[in-house]
């Protein structure tokens, strides 16, 4: 069974890292502003949005979905888009 820790990394990133590893699988950073608004709400936040991304995954494992190469593929690299 595979064990998985959210912590909050130095910088104040929030990560998902795989119990007895040291690379993050994934990092939640907010900004200043957001930091400030949220205060120390802000690792709840992150936990909220690592869940709903982890239940996303296993729907679309649980469905079959390979959504790489489809046009439905969202490229999170790329900041011009808005994302509703």
């Amino acid at each position: 069974m595979m064990f998985w820790e959210i912590v909050e990394l130095e910088d104040g990133d929030i990560a998902l890292v795989r119990e007895n590893e040291t690379e993050p699988m994934m990092k939640i950073a907010f900004s200043k502003e957001a930091r400030e608004r949220l205060q120390v709400n802000h690792i709840e936040i992150a936990k909220v949005m690592i869940g709903a991304g982890m239940e996303a995954v296993e729907q679309m494992m649980e469905l079959g979905e390979d959504f790489e190469g489809s046009d439905d593929w969202i490229d999170i690299e790329t900041p011009s888009e808005t994302l509703h």
